[in-house]
C-alpha cells in the first residue's frame, strides 16, 4: 500500500474554520490568512509524490552505500609494499632508493628493539636534499611522506612545499608567524623547503629576515620532533653554506641525499615514460633522432642543465609540432593521431 508524503486536503482543512466564525478583527484575520497559505503550501511541497515505504528504505540504503564506497576510495592510502614499487618505478636515482630503503630498514629495526625494550641513539630523520633542477627531489619527498605514514613515522603524511617567500616576510616580527604557519600546516608529515639556501644571508648582508625563519624553524623542529620532519633542497654548494650559516642546523641535519643528474639513457627512458603514458608512438628514425637528441644535450650540459624538465619540455614541444601537422590532414586515421613521425622532433628541437 503506498502513502503520501503530504496530509489530505481534509485532514489540512479540518482546522480552518467554517464561513461566519472568522473573527473580525485584524490579527485574526491574518491568523486566518496564514493557515490557508499554509495549507496550499503544503500541497506545493516536493514530497508530494507517491513512495513506497520499501523502495524508499531501499533507495536510501543504496544511496549511503554510494557515499559510503566513495569516501572509502578518497581516503584509501597506499600499502608499504604499494608504495615502494612507486619508488622503485622511477627512472634511474639507484642511490637514492636504496638510501630510502634503508631508513625504512632502519626505522623498522629501531621499533622492534623498543619493543623487545632495548635502548636507541636518538633518532633524526630530517634530510637534505642535493642536486640540479629536475633530479626528482620533490617526487621522492612526496614518496617519503606516504612512506613514514605508512609505517607510523608520521601520523598524517602530507608533504608541504615552500621556498623563502613561504617562510620569511618583508616586516619585522612577521617571518616567525609565517614560518610557524608553514610548520604548522606540515605538522604529522613532511615540510619541503626548495631552494633553503635562499634563507642564508650573503657574507655581510644585514636586516634580512632569513635568519630569523632559520631561527624559528629550528625550534620548531626541536618542539615537533615526534611528528614533523623537515627536508631541505637545493644546489651543493649553496646548500653546504646554508648548513653551515648556524649550528643548530648543522645538529639537526645529518642525513644527505645526492641526486645526480640524469644520463642520456635515463633522460630517454623518462621521454619514452611520457610518450607511452599520452600513447604516442615513434617511429623508428624518430627513436634514433630521440636518443641522440638526449644524448647532444647531457654531453654539452652546464649549470643550467634541468634534467626530466628538458625531456618534457621536449616532449612538449613535440605534442605542439604533431598536433599542428595532423591538423592540416583531411580525413586523418588513428594511426595519424599517435604516430610521431621524424620532422616532428626535428622541429621541435628547434622550437
Amino acid at each position: 500500500m503506498y502513502e503520501t508524503g503530504i496530509k489530505s486536503k481534509e485532514r489540512v482543512s479540518h482546522k480552518i474554520k467554517p464561513p461566519g466564525a472568522y473573527p473580525e478583527s485584524r490579527p485574526g484575520f491574518t491568523d486566518i490568512i496564514g493557515t490557508i497559505n499554509k495549507a496550499e503550501n503544503a500541497f506545493k511541497e516536493p514530497h508530494y509524490e507517491l513512495i513506497a515505504p520499501d523502495k524508499l528504505v531501499d533507495g536510501e540504503k543504496k544511496n549511503k552505500q554510494k557515499k559510503s564506497s566513495k569516501e572509502e576510495n578518497q581516503v584509501k592510502e597506499k600499502t608499504l609494499d604499494e608504495l615502494l614499487e612507486d619508488l622503485d618505478s622511477l627512472v634511474g636515482l639507484d642511490n637514492i632508493k636504496q638510501n630510502v630503503k634503508s631508513l625504512i630498514n632502519y626505522v623498522k629495526i629501531r621499533d622492534l628493539r623498543e619493543e623487545n625494550e632495548l635502548p636507541n641513539p636518538p633518532l633524526s630523520l630530517h634530510m637534505i636534499f642535493t642536486g640540479n633542477p629536475g633530479t626528482g627531489k620533490t617526487t621522492v619527498a612526496r614518496i617519503l611522506s606516504e612512506l613514514y605514514k605508512a609505517i607510523g613515522v608520521l601520523s598524517k603524511g602530507q608533504l608541504v612545499e615552500v621556498d623563502r617567500s613561504g617562510l620569511v616576510a618583508g616586516f619585522v616580527g612577521q617571518t616567525a608567524i609565517k614560518t610557524s604557519d608553514a610548520v604548522s600546516d606540515a605538522l604529522g608529515g613532511i615540510l619541503f623547503i626548495d631552494e633553503a639556501y635562499a634563507l642564508a644571508p650573503e657574507a655581510g648582508a644585514s636586516n634580512d629576515f632569513g635568519r630569523e625563519a632559520i631561527e624559528t624553524l629550528i625550534k620548531l623542529m626541536e618542539d615537533n620532533r615526534n611528528d614533523l620532519i623537515v627536508i631541505v633542497a637545493g644546489y651543493n654548494e649553496p646548500m653546504e653554506r646554508f648548513i653551515a650559516s648556524n649550528p643548530g642546523l648543522e645538529s639537526r641535519f645529518n642525513r644527505y641525499f645526492i641526486f645526480e643528474d640524469y644520463n642520456s639513457n635515463e633522460l630517454f627512458d623518462i621521454f619514452d615514460t611520457m610518450c607511452r603514458q599520452s600513447e604516442y608512438i615513434l617511429t623508428d628514425d624518430a627513436i634514433e633522432y630521440a636518443r641522440e637528441y638526449f644524448n647532444r644535450i647531457y654531453e654539452t650540459r652546464d649549470s643550467n642543465f634541468s634534467n626530466a624538465r628538458n625531456a618534457r619540455n621536449f616532449f612538449e614541444n613535440i605534442v605542439s609540432v604533431h598536433s599542428d601537422r595532423i591538423s592540416l590532414i583531411n580525413g586523418h586515421t588513428r594511426d595519424d593521431l599517435i604516430t610521431v613521425i621524424l620532422s616532428d622532433l626535428e622541429i621541435a628541437t628547434e622550437a
